[in-house]
């Protein structure tokens, strides 16, 4: 096994936290206070993402944390042959341009190809680029075009440095609103593992960073589904706050055992509130310095 130590010593730390994207009024980055990304993992029905999506806008808004909503209208990536993968592209895309409008929130979701990003870009504000696909460059070129901020989730297949070619492709375009996404690594068959030192080193290349705590726990294809550990979400979201995150990702279900995907992984709604009372604690502590 070949181990890979990153040395702290080629890091600048004066200039971490300088990187800034901004979305409508909220600021990503830049020593500002961290961002909420959640939502249900899919686009279910339209009850369910506008229930949901006006719920945690409140809880956001009582507690005064910026929120982007976060619902993939299609899941393409899928352990089973017969597992869900949507309710059909135009009423899914629909339903997150009534999250946008009716709700005045920012909406982000995946996209899988580049005629995706054509369809869906105009109905949402972050075109969202999967772990799996973290490397194919055409998709990353035409997400860039686009002008929307991409957030590009880490594949599990590579190390935080490899990022930097990751995001050297969009930026190549003239757009650099792009964060990037750690979700863990494959630690071994069926499990992954998440490396604090990725926030640092991702961060050095100037974007934004943001902690995915939910796929996080995830254990990848176990079966016809993958599996999760959910009790691991909120300590690997509390450590990644430690570090110095600039936003937190988290898949939230009103009923995560009756969820259409990713069910074994996903934070209940009803814990929600209590987990970002101790983030927005322990980022204030840490973006005080």
């Amino acid at each position: 096994m070949k181990i890979v130590i990153f040395s702290s010593s080629k890091i600048d730390f004066k200039k971490l936290g300088r990187a800034l994207v901004e979305i409508n009024d909220i600021k990503i980055g830049g020593g500002k206070p961290f961002v909420l990304i959640a939502g249900p993992c899919v686009v279910e029905n339209e009850k369910l993402i506008m229930e949901t999506a006006k719920s945690i806008k409140e809880i956001t808004s009582l507690l005064q944390i910026p929120y982007i909503f976060k619902s993939s209208y299609k899941k393409a990536n899928r352990t089973s042959l017969n597992s869900f993968t949507g309710i059909g592209d135009e009423e899914a895309i629909a339903i997150l341009a009534k999250v946008r409008m009716e709700l005045n929130l920012p909406v982000l979701t995946d996209v899988h190809t580049e005629k995706e990003i054509e369809m869906i870009k105009d109905a949402v504000d972050v075109l969202q680029i999967p772990a799996f696909l973290s490397r194919q460059t055409d998709l990353l070129v035409a997400a860039g075009k686009s002008g929307k901020v991409i957030n590009v989730k880490k594949g599990q297949f590579l190390a935080p440095d490899d990022m930097k070619h990751v995001a050297e492709k969009i930026a190549s375009t003239g757009n650099k609103k792009i964060l990037l996404t750690e979700r863990g690594t494959t630690f071994g068959y069926h499990n992954l593992v998440v490396d604090m030192r990725s926030f640092i080193i991702m961060k050095e290349f100037g974007y934004p960073v943001v902690m995915d705590a939910t796929h996080s726990v995830q254990l990848p294809s176990k079966g016809s589904k993958s599996g999760g550990e959910p009790k691991f979400i909120k300590p690997l979201a509390r450590a990644a706050a430690a570090v110095g995150i600039d936003a937190l990702f988290l898949e939230v279900h009103p009923n995560p055992k009756e969820a259409l995907s990713d069910a074994a992984s996903q934070l209940p709604l009803s814990e929600l509130k209590e987990l970002l009372d101790e983030i927005k604690s322990i980022d204030k502590i840490i973006k005080r310095y």
